[in-house]
């Protein structure tokens, strides 16, 4: 029973529309006992068809159709069973779009000396005491920590592992049975798998929607600081005295935050890219936080 509901709530959880077709199975399993494809394509999608009979709804009544497995179980997993939200999900809201537009404002910042300058200003009435207390290169390493803290945490809100394991893992399974009806020459069962391959289209598109849908949240909070250092850097002339001299990890003594380090790459955004990727994994690690499925 507890595996029958299992089995039941992971179908409607990836398609509403599996409860409209399991109930449609068992109606026709109770009128005439056996099922069989004819009986029910009206009504199913070649697809829905193979899900039942891939996770064990529909079992093989040797060559005489398909019955249905344990149908008292899967009408009381029926009546329990919640289809997955995928507006809230997967879709954008409003609010995930208006921090797209902000973000992207900010980018505007990176050209425009005049929004760097509003933005770097208005930061500073914030960042500017840690500036005065401690050391550049200290500064940055503490915002790489805040913007690598914010991205690590936005990811674990808004991203949905499961929904994303489990589409990874109906993916398998479609390559799998497909090396198996290749392996068997079952053109029938290739035709079946193709059209799930195609109905899994929509899936994907939404699977991406939602592995980015973070993105502009952090964008939102990560743009205006790296914008501050750049200001700083390019604005308000830090570290750009004759007399500097930094030392970095792996690159040694370096003139100032401006020069260059790797090609155009200046010192200040090496510094800050090496804080912030490492600083990143290493909250991960520490909060024992996922941002892609296993």
């Amino acid at each position: 029973m507890v595996r029958t509901a299992q089995k039941i709530d992971s179908l409607v959880a990836e398609d509403a529309s599996m409860e409209a077709a399991i109930e449609t199975v068992l109606e026709t399993a109770e009128d005439k006992g056996v099922v069989e494809w004819s009986d029910v394509s009206d009504e199913l999608t070649s697809g829905q068809w193979g899900r039942l009979i891939e996770k064990g709804i529909l079992v093989d009544a040797d060559g005489d159709g398909f019955v249905v497995d344990d149908p008292d179980g899967i009408k009381d997993a029926l009546a329990d069973a919640e289809p997955a939200d995928e507006e809230s999900d997967s879709s954008w809201s409003s609010w995930d779009k208006i921090a797209l537009v902000g973000s992207l404002a900010f980018f505007v910042g990176y050209w425009d000396p005049s929004i760097r300058n509003q933005i770097g200003g208005v930061l500073d009435l914030v960042i500017g005491p840690l500036d005065a207390a401690m050391p550049f290169y200290l500064v940055i390493l503490v915002l790489a920590v805040l913007t690598g803290l914010w991205s690590t945490l936005l990811q674990d809100r808004l991203t949905n592992l499961d929904g994303m394991s489990d589409y990874q893992e109906k993916q398998q399974e479609l390559r799998e049975r497909e090396q198996r009806a290749k392996e068997q020459d079952d053109d029938e069962a290739l035709e079946e798998i193709r059209e799930e391959q195609m109905e899994m289209m929509s899936d994907q598109f939404g699977m991406m929607k939602q592995q980015f849908r973070s993105m502009p949240w952090i964008m939102l909070f990560t743009i205006p600081v790296f914008l501050w250092v750049y200001w700083q850097v390019l604005g308000v002339g830090v570290g750009g005295g004759s007399s500097t001299v930094i030392v970095m990890p792996l690159i040694g003594e370096v003139s100032s935050w401006q020069a260059g380090i790797i090609g155009p790459m200046q010192a200040w955004i090496f510094w800050y890219i090496l804080c912030s990727m490492s600083l990143s994994q290493f909250l991960r690690k520490s909060l024992n936080i996922q941002t892609s499925p296993t």
